[in-house]
């Protein structure tokens, strides 16, 4: 039986050429009837929560953004969370027992407390919210968790809830999940920093060509290279880490130009925008012919939280019968 795999993503926004390659191309390497993939509304919650009506379009721009990237929902499940109450009802029952000192020593909490300083995050949810992950997990028992670096703590806190409810009842339910980490880089955003919505940065899966031409345009380069006859340093160069994924053939070339001052800044912007350009288009295309098919992706979506709440509730009356409720 292949192993079952769960993971998610937050709709806070629409999905950007990072989570193409970190999220969505690490989701498909699982693709197949054991594979759930949710759009993780409750999550989204925890730091918008005063958002009122944009999460509900948000789930239905990352619905676009997950088949125009290539999730095959014949494969796979894919859902919204919110969808399936069970997914509140075990994060609930799970709050019962896992200690707040566990939750109060989470690195990422901490991290994003400052990171998020403009915002109001001392709240239940925000704090719980690797209980609830731990839930999400727990509930198709799955043994693979496709996540990024930044998730291994709360990754390793599920596997201690999930050992602290089989001391407390004695009964094994669950396994303990298993992370599979992405290869891709880090893609930095058109500043230099890691790809970001919150950072104004990301080219977007749903940006026209023309959006992303001007984008390009704008991205940083070596700061080393002021004029157009001093030397460069690509590989502190965020268009040359692009040059690495999307134009690979021309890497060696483009990095000796490139120190040898025999290509400008302009130019290798424009060669590498044109390459991307090239591998964005199928994307672009699919997006635009599911968008104009809103109740077909409706149907997906509905269609997989059937799915995943015939799996969610069986493994919620496991759960209840260990507990004694």
């Amino acid at each position: 039986m292949k192993q079952r795999v769960l993971s998610g993503v937050r709709p806070t926004g629409p999905l950007h050429l990072g989570h193409l390659l970190g999220v969505i191309q690490n989701w498909k390497k699982f693709e197949n009837e054991n594979a759930f993939y949710m759009i993780a509304d409750w999550h989204a919650l925890t730091t918008e929560y005063d958002s009122k009506t944009t999460i509900k379009q948000n789930v239905l721009e990352v619905a676009l953004d997950l088949l125009a990237g290539g999730l095959d929902p014949a494969k796979c499940t894919v859902f919204v969370q919110s969808h399936v109450k069970e997914h509140c009802e075990m994060s609930l029952l799970l709050s019962m027992l896992t200690p707040l000192a566990w939750l109060e020593r989470n690195p990422t909490y901490k991290d994003q407390i400052q990171e998020l300083g403009d915002k109001e995050l001392h709240t239940h949810g925000f704090l719980g919210y690797p209980v609830l992950q731990t839930a999400d997990i727990i509930l198709y028992k799955a043994d693979i968790v496709p996540v990024g670096e930044d998730q291994l703590a709360h990754l390793e806190l599920s596997r201690e809830i999930v050992r602290r409810f089989h001391f407390i009842y004695g009964k094994k339910i669950f396994p303990e999940p298993q992370a599979s980490l992405t290869r891709v880089p880090k893609l930095p955003g058109t500043d230099g920093r890691k790809m970001s919505k919150s950072y104004g940065n990301a080219i977007y899966l749903s940006d026209s060509p023309a959006e992303v031409d001007n984008k390009v345009k704008q991205m940083v380069t070596d700061p080393a290279r002021i004029k157009r006859e001093d030397k460069g340093h690509p590989e502190v160069c965020p268009v040359f880490c692009y040059h690495k994924l999307f134009n690979a053939e021309q890497e060696s070339l483009i990095a000796e130009e490139c120190r040898g001052a025999l290509r400008g800044c302009v130019d290798c912007k424009r060669e590498m925008g044109g390459k991307l350009k090239e591998f964005l288009a199928p994307i672009y295309e699919r997006r635009r012919q599911f968008a104009s098919e809103s109740g077909k992706v409706i149907e997906i979506l509905n269609d997989g939280a059937r799915k995943a709440r015939k799996v969610a509730a069986e493994t919620m009356d496991e759960a209840k019968e260990a507990v004694g409720i």
